[in-house]
Order: C-alpha cells, then structure tokens, then sequence
C-alpha cells in the first residue's frame, strides 16, 4: 500500500461554516415534504424511530469525528479506509461516495427545476436544471470559502423556516387551539375511532403496530444522509481539533431538535389519521393559520434545500475524488489545485458526470421517472458507505491501541457502538426486503454494486490506468 501525498487544499472554513454544513446536509427536502411516507406507516411512534436513528447516527459520527480530529485528511472515510484496512475498501469507500453524490447532484438538480415550474411552469425542466448547474458550479470554483457561505445562508432560510413552523405550532397549541379543531397534545398517544371505517380504532403510539413501525425506519435513516459530510471538510477547517469535535456533539442534536420538534408539533395539531404521504407539516400549519403565501414560501424553502444539496454535492465530489487521488485510487491529475485551493480538474469531472442531468430531463420529461432512476441507486450507496465507516474505525481504533496512541476525541462506547450500529443496519436491510417497502431490488443491488467497484478496482490496478 501506497502512502497518501500530502495535501495542497486550504484551510479556509470557520467554525460556524462546518455547523451549517452539517446541518444542510440533513435538514432538506426530507423534512419539508418528505416525513408524509414515515407518518402514515408509523403513526406517533416515528418520534421514537427519530430518536432511536439518531442514535445510531451520533455513534457513527462520534466514530467519524475521531478518526478526521486525529488525522485532519482529503479523503475522509476513504482515506481512513484505505490507510487502516486495505487498498479495496479505501477505493470502495471514495469511488461508492462520489457516485453516490453524483446522483444525489442529479436527483436535486431535478428537483429544484421541478420547483421552478411553480413559478414558470412553461419552462422546461431541463433548462432550469442547466442554470442551476452552470451557476453552482462557476461560485464554487471561486473559492471553498464561498462554498461555506453558500451553504450558510441556504442553511439559515431552512432553520428559520423550521423554527418559525415549530413557534406557530405552539402558538396554536398553547395559547389559541381553537383555530385547529382537536389540536391537542394527546393526540400523539390517545386512540380514537376510525372515521374511515365508522367502527375500527386507531390506536394511538403505535397505530400499525411493530411492522408499521418498522417500515418507517429506512424512511428514517435516510433523512440523516449527509452529515458526514462534516469529515470531508476536515482537511479545510482552520481549527480541526477544535471544530470537528464541537460540531459532531452539536449538530445531531439539534437535528433531532428539528425533526422532533417540527413533527411532534404536526401530530399534535392534527391527528395522524388525517394526513397523507405526500402532505408537508410547513403547508399544513401555516395554510391552517390563514397565511395567504404559504404555497409560494415553501416553494422558497424546498428550492433553497434542493440548491443546498447540490452546493454541497459539488464540494464533496471534487474533494473526495481529490483525496482518492492522493491515496493513488484515481488518476494523479486530480491532486492538482489552483492558487485558490481549488481541485478545478476534479471539480470538472464531477460536473460532468452530473451534467447527465439536462439530457435525463430533456429526454424524460416526466421528472418523476427522472428523479426516481437516481433516487434508487441513492439508497445502495449510502448504505455501503455508513457501513464502511464503521468498520474503517474499527480498524483504525485497534491500531492506535497497538500504538498505545490516545486520540483527541474518542468515539463512545467503542467497540459496542461499532457493533450496534452494525447490527443496526442489517436490521434496516431486513426491513427493507419487506414487500410492504418494495425495496428488495436495491438490497440485492449491494453487492452487485460491490462486486462492479471490486472488478473495477482489479482491472484499474492490472493495467495500472495512471494511478
């Protein structure tokens, strides 16, 4: 095994600039339309399958935030994967993410496309998703401080957003409950009869039972997708030891501030039996209170999320292929960087990649058949890459015990939390070959996925293609 070269990035990122990075990665389009799905099969209890999530997820996180304070690196996960366990799930953990994001850069440039129809609903999707490209990609290639700032003003409408639609909900509940009939707290436990049916009941926590519960963990999980995102900016960050630490304790928590706090006010307000999966709890609660703009400031938010994402697709793209470059699991002409710090030629070929998004949406203008395709390959990815980042610091954790080496900030309850977390996500694999899901394609997709990534690493290194 070859070792990594140095790093050229620069560390340009401050402090408030990681928070907010953390937090746009996970607070997004889930959130404002996307917790319909997780409610109706669950009821109340996805307030549990939140908590319990969450978790799983400060676990790995608190592994994730040891190993990038210990070794401030490009490349992260990969890097970490590639030095501690073997070249293989080094090239695994960088190649599996940076398709992952390209797809993710794919899925949200459609979207935010979508979401200007509301406005322009002449104008083809396809050029929309061509605007926002160029754009996004021209700021980030100013500068990575720009990116930090990008994302934290996105990041400031989306919690303002959240916040507001949390302080209205008690607003209604404690002070004026009359302008929602039945707003009541009780209704995240109380039982009541089935309008629908005129005789059955709908019993309150756990409405559809353990199964409905279960069906809603993968939901779950996934809304958490992008806080590692935190790592990659390590090798950016002014003060690592001291940034990386104190967001890793800070952003979950105030994540599951924000998905707790804005679903236990929806259930409150109403109770679950009235929603669909498609309803959002921002169009909700505001439509409820008389706010005339309600559709036009959620388009706002849905459309800042969506571009945030993709802002941060574009940062993580060219930096993780910077980092497998430096690790010799990608070609070296993406270790090159420009006087601004800049991987411009990484940067590139990830833009071009995603830039498969104007003629996916111009060949198939139905944007749902558009959005799907990538959406589905986004669920294998992702779990491949939490997973990796468990095992990675398993690996990393027993050789800094043969150094006798103690790190800056230990993950907690290391090894159980490795384990747990494990488990956790065979559980998730298992929940989603339920037929009630339909989900068994992308299970079986994983290690065919895998086996692509290891048939593609084998010929790369046979034939030694400029690494």
């Amino acid at each position: 095994m070859c070792q990594p070269q140095k790093s050229t990035l620069q560390r340009k990122l401050k402090g408030r600039h990681i928070q907010f990075i953390a937090l746009s990665g996970a607070v997004g389009t889930g959130l404002f339309l996307g917790v319909g799905n997780a409610i109706v099969s669950a009821g109340p209890s996805v307030l549990l399958g939140y908590l319990i999530s969450g978790l799983v997820i400060f676990f790995i996180m608190r592994q994730l935030g040891e190993m990038d304070t210990d070794e401030p690196m490009a490349g992260s996960f990969s890097y970490f994967a590639y030095k501690y366990w073997g070249d293989f799930p080094g090239f695994l953990a960088g190649w599996n993410y940076w398709v992952l994001y390209v797809m993710i850069g794919i899925a949200e440039l459609t979207a935010a496309a979508v979401y200007i129809q509301y406005w322009f609903p002449m104008v083809a999707t396809w050029k929309t998703a061509l605007f926002f490209f160029t754009i996004m990609n021209i700021l980030n290639l100013i500068a990575v401080k720009i990116y930090g700032e990008i994302e934290f003003w996105f990041s400031i409408i989306k919690v303002t957003a959240i916040c507001i639609m949390i302080l209205t909900g008690c607003y209604i509940l404690f002070i004026n409950p009359n302008l929602v009939d039945g707003a009541t707290v009780k209704n995240l436990w109380q039982s009541i009869g089935d309008v629908r049916t005129g005789n059955s009941i709908i019993r309150g926590f756990f409405p559809n039972g353990v199964v409905g519960f279960m069906t809603a963990m993968p939901v779950i999980i996934f809304a958490f997708g992008g806080l590692e995102l935190i790592g990659i900016t390590a090798a950016e960050t002014e003060e690592p030891t001291k940034t990386i630490p104190k967001a890793v304790n800070q952003v979950v928590f105030r994540i599951l501030f924000f998905y707790i706090g804005a679903i236990a006010t929806l259930l409150s307000l109403y109770h679950w039996s009235n929603l669909k999966s498609n309803d959002s709890p921002f169009v909700l609660i505001f439509d409820r209170i008389g706010f005339k703009y309600t559709a036009w400031t959620l388009n706002v938010v849905v459309l800042t999320a969506a571009l945030s994402v993709y802002n941060s697709c574009i940062y993580s793209n060219s930096r993780m292929l910077y980092g497998l470059a430096l690790q010799k699991n990608a070609p070296k002409v993406f270790t090159e960087t420009a006087k601004n710090g800049i991987p411009v030629k990484a940067q590139l070929l990830s833009a071009a990649l995603t830039f498969a998004v104007v003629p996916l949406n111009y060949f198939i203008p139905r944007w749902i058949d558009a959005f799907k395709i990538t959406v589905n390959f986004v669920v294998v990815c992702a779990l491949v890459n939490w997973i990796l980042i468990t095992i990675s610091h398993l690996k990393f954790k027993k050789q800094k015990i043969l150094e006798n080496h103690k790190t800056l900030f230990p993950a907690l309850f290391y090894p159980y939390s490795n384990y747990i977390t494990l488990i956790f996500y065979v559980f998730i694999l298992f929940v989603m070959m339920l037929p009630q899901l339909r989900m068994t394609k992308q299970v079986i997709a994983t290690p065919i996925w895998i086996c692509i990534v290891y048939i593609w690493y084998k010929i790369s290194k046979a034939k030694n293609i400029s690494f």
